[in-house]
């Protein structure tokens, strides 16, 4: 029905205050009136969230049961009450995975600072959006300078910048879009002109998002040639001159190499200077992905270990991860932010623009046009740490990873799948195994063993073609008595 304005009918008042459904607390009021209720729902809300969080130990690190969710509940037609709001709040912290519990060692999920929590809440509340500078004014301008300073720090030139995504999934296809058009100049006329089939490189334990990325980009995962890690979990340069050299004896065109610095499983970080090198030689894209190892950039004593991460072209760092912060928040550096103007953006038309300050609309240069100010979480958690804050905790989670070290070796029937570089330790169990199948059904059923009788969680990766328990020490709260209880619990493992 087509709308129409009757000038015979008196006014009537079409705003939220005249609705009947709609509950009163569903809205704050922008005159403040219903302040009160809106302030009711929520302080009930942060309370059950403070009286869940601070009982992280009691509570199991991943909940095996909790209430159900009905049929009826998931589309209701009537809206519900404030306290049935709140049960079903409960629920969803109830069935929630707990990476607060000391014994959470299984992901790179860390407990998130208490500042991130509340740059959530910011958020959330203003619903700002990183599509353009008019609808993210603060936040924009903050995402652009906060990533150039950042880029600094992990030695990048003052031409350097980046911008945020959901996730190092999607910074990592972002790196390789960028990496992708520039060499084969494929930005506005696609692929169709390139007789090569074009390849790229990465070591056999990277991340799956590069065999997506090139999945997406119309690669194919095939094009993401695996190079051979040595026993230390590192790519071998070696390999990876060899595998450059016979893609273009195979006719291929090579185009980047993907380094990564803390692999997913055993967290070790590939030879960044001399693959850097490597590619400077065959003029190739370095993209590093530093979405977990990215973080000991901030520590005095062990940002050594990402020595030649200021060649990179590329740069994808999470501080989701080992930087405490909710998550979602990742990003991703250029060695030249106007390589993004360049070969990646696409004008969004229908926003104002800002170039004459010096300014752009975030979400022309990004793969993300809608997404939320996660920068706010990341800066806010930097003013709460500072840079020396989060290299106590780096180095803290360094100290607990020797410690459960030391207990790993001290146990000759357990084996390290490579030397721990970062605060990852990967093992398993070879007691009563003989052969791989056996190995794994034998790490399985510790895993749940540990679960069950110890409180801990560690996750059962599969690397090497075997299955081993991995442990990510990254909870503060993580004591000497917690791994003096898991290898007790491990000495009386059945089998």
């Amino acid at each position: 029905m087509p709308l129409s304005a009757d000038s015979s009918e008196p006014a009537a008042d079409h705003s939220l205050c005249s609705l009947n459904v709609v509950p009163v607390d569903a809205f704050l009021y922008p005159d403040g009136q219903n302040t009160t209720q809106v302030k009711r729902l929520l302080t009930a809300t942060l309370d059950e969230v403070l009286d869940t969080l601070s009982a992280a130990r009691l509570l199991p690190p991943v909940p095996e049961n909790w209430p159900g969710i009905s049929t009826s509940q998931l589309l209701p037609a009537q809206p519900c009450s404030p306290q049935e709001l709140i049960q079903a709040s409960r629920v969803l912290l109830q069935g929630a995975m707990n990476p607060a519990h000391p014994r959470y060692l299984g992901h790179m999920d860390p407990l998130p600072s208490t500042a991130s929590i509340a740059a959530s809440l910011i958020t959330a509340a203003v619903n700002n959006n990183l599509l353009s500078r008019e609808m993210s004014p603060v936040f924009s301008d903050l995402e652009q300078r906060l990533l150039r300073e950042l880029s600094a720090l992990f030695g990048l030139p003052a031409s350097s910048g980046g911008l945020m995504l959901s996730g190092g999934t999607l910074c990592n296809l972002q790196a390789l879009t960028v990496a992708r058009n520039t060499h084969f100049n494929v930005h506005a006329h696609g692929m169709s002109g390139v007789s090569r089939q074009p390849v790229l490189f990465a070591s056999e334990a990277c991340h799956s998002s590069i065999q997506k990325a090139a999945m997406i980009l119309g690669l194919g995962t095939a094009s993401v040639i695996s190079i051979l890690t040595a026993p230390s979990g590192k790519m071998c340069p070696s390999a990876l001159e060899a595998a450059i050299a016979l893609s273009r004896k195979n006719g291929q065109a090579p185009f980047a190499v993907v380094a990564t610095a803390g692999t997913t499983v055993t967290g070790n970080i590939d030879p960044l200077p001399e693959i850097a090198e490597i590619c400077q030689r065959e003029r190739l894209w370095l993209h590093v992905d530093a979405s977990y190892g990215g973080a000991v950039i901030f520590s005095p004593r062990y940002r050594s270990l990402l020595a030649g991460i200021d060649q990179a072209d590329s740069i994808t760092f999470n501080p989701q991860k080992w930087c405490y912060v909710t998550k979602t928040c990742a990003l991703v550096l250029f060695r030249e932010e106007q390589i993004l103007d360049r070969a990646f953006r696409i004008p969004a038309p229908y926003m104002s623009l800002h170039e004459e300050a010096g300014h752009i609309n975030l979400g022309e240069w990004g793969i993300q046009g809608t997404r939320a100010p996660d920068i706010a979480k990341w800066w806010l958690t930097l003013l709460q740490l500072g840079q020396a804050g989060l290299a106590e905790l780096i180095e803290q989670a360094m100290r607990q990873t020797a410690q459960f070290l030391a207990q790993a070796r001290r146990r000759d029937f357990l084996e390290l799948a490579t030397p721990p570089e970062l605060n990852i330790v990967c093992l398993r169990d070879q007691r009563h195994s003989y052969d791989e199948i056996s190995r794994g059904k034998q790490n399985t059923a510790l895993q749940s063993y540990l679960m069950n009788e110890a409180q801990t969680f560690v996750s059962l990766p599969h690397y090497r073609e075997s299955r081993w328990l991995k442990a990510v020490l990254l909870n503060p709260f993580t004591s000497s008595k917690d791994f003096d209880e898991i290898f007790q619990a491990i000495d009386r493992f059945p089998g």
